[in-house]
């Protein structure tokens, strides 16, 4: 079986992603084990966090990939990862809200008032929940496509906004070497897409 004809398998897409919810489930196990660590409730934000960052790259990258290597079959991937990487950033939310704020809101509301890399990571959930709540084939038919497409656009405000919120975290303990890489890769991704845009953009063009 060739890589096209794997991609286009039925079971392609249910394997792909049970296996990126693996880590997921190696965090429950670890709930249950006792085996997070002395602070758990840390552990569980910075991991699930970290887990929304790697899927929020992974479904950027498909576009390029698909692109790039002529294999179209990859499209019917990228709801399925962007639906992925909103519920790791739910979870990063729940667990910060559950377990470092006792989901305390008038504290959680101070929390993001205060501190700017908090309120950064909230706008960059909300946009996500947007994204992920017209996901689906009815919304693009009661937006438009058009309409559709500019929303989801928010896709590059929400990587920035990522990287300024995991900066921001990490700025406090001087630690920039994951900032740097993750920041490098969207960096990457998203500048393959202005070029692309812009690519496409001169060969309209010439055409008319």
């Amino acid at each position: 079986m060739n890589l096209r004809n794997a991609l286009r398998h039925a079971w392609a897409k249910p394997l792909l992603l049970g296996f990126l919810l693996l880590p997921f489930a190696f965090l429950v196990q670890g709930i249950f084990e006792q085996s997070l660590g002395p602070n758990p409730a840390e552990y569980l934000i910075r991991s699930t966090g970290e887990l929304a960052l790697r899927m929020l790259c992974l479904t950027l990258l498909i576009t390029p990939l698909r692109v790039q290597f002529t294999l179209p079959e990859l499209a019917r991937f990228r709801r399925g990862l962007g639906l992925l990487t909103f519920f790791y950033a739910f979870m990063h939310a729940l667990c910060y809200s559950l377990l470092d704020m006792e989901l305390v809101w008038n504290d959680i509301v101070n929390d993001i008032v205060k501190r700017p890399f908090i309120l950064v990571g909230t706008l960059s959930f909300v946009l996500l929940s947007l994204l992920a709540g017209t996901s689906f084939n009815r919304a693009v038919k009661t937006l438009g496509a058009q309409r559709w497409r500019k929303l989801h656009q928010a896709v590059y405000v929400i990587a920035g906004l990522t990287i300024l919120h995991f900066f921001w975290m990490r700025s406090g303990k001087k630690n920039y070497e994951e900032v740097m890489v993750y920041g490098a890769i969207l960096g990457l991704l998203l500048g393959w897409r202005a070029w692309h845009t812009w690519k496409n953009w001169q060969a309209a063009k010439r055409n008319t």
